[in-house]
């Protein structure tokens, strides 16, 4: 959990019951075109509906569409950081597009995981947190292999998620990933949606969790990022 104390307010979230709580699971989810989507449209009013058994009344799960709060691409990055401040797991649920994540969310983790705040000296406030990767494919399971055209398994894409988790000092969880999203059947999506809802409504009760430890985050020197008056001198920032 955080170590540090917050200058913003959490804002409060509704739970299922209607009563304000502070949410113990964060849910952001980015697709450019929710309205048009199959899959992710469904995850995303599915983590809505969940009530987390035991986590006290009207504790629901916070989630956020993205492209919906920002289609100007400003973020508030004051109100993003505050809520996060109450998360003990923070899921990134999109699609995946050129093998990484979409534009909307990349600008999300530029900006809200800061120098000093998420890492780096005084950048705490993540840490002892779980992130949860729940993604969608086009491409079917088998093309995510030496002899298809993905080439590689779909693990070998994971390490920016997997280093950006671990800088922050946050456990990163196995993946949730459904696979040629827009073919699947209906019985494998609803499985696939019985699971997802399962895990948020149990989380922090995982049997594997307590099999993955937390990695010890190496200190990050002062002078990795450009004091204040960098953008003042002539070299600017990188």
């Amino acid at each position: 959990m955080a170590d540090a104390p917050f200058p913003t307010p959490v804002p409060a979230d509704l739970g299922p019951s209607g009563a304000a709580a502070r949410p113990g699971v964060v849910v952001l989810t980015a697709h450019p075109q929710m309205e048009h989507s199959r899959i992710n449209r469904r995850l995303m009013t599915a983590a809505q509906q969940v009530t987390r058994r035991g986590a006290g009344v009207g504790v629901g799960v916070a989630v956020r569409d993205l492209y919906a709060l920002y289609p100007d691409y400003l973020i508030d990055i004051a109100a993003e950081q505050a809520l996060l401040a109450s998360a003990e797991l923070i899921v990134w649920q999109h699609p995946v597009q050129w093998y990484s994540m979409p534009a909307l969310m990349k600008l999300w983790v530029d900006e809200v995981l800061s120098f000093g705040w998420a890492y780096g000296p005084g950048g705490t406030a993540l840490r002892g947190k779980d992130l949860w990767l729940v993604a969608t494919t086009g491409g079917p399971r088998e093309s995510y292999h030496p002899d298809s055209y993905n080439r590689y398994d779909f693990n070998a894409f994971l390490p920016a998620y997997r280093q950006t988790a671990q800088l922050c000092g946050m456990r990163f969880l196995p993946p949730l990933v459904l696979y040629g999203a827009h073919r699947a059947g209906e019985p494998d999506v609803q499985a696939h949606l019985d699971h997802y809802t399962q895990r948020l409504a149990s989380y922090p009760h995982w049997g594997e969790l307590d099999t993955l430890l937390y990695d010890i985050v190496p200190p990050v020197p002062p002078d990795t990022r450009p004091d204040d008056t960098a953008a003042l001198t002539p070299f600017g920032t990188n």
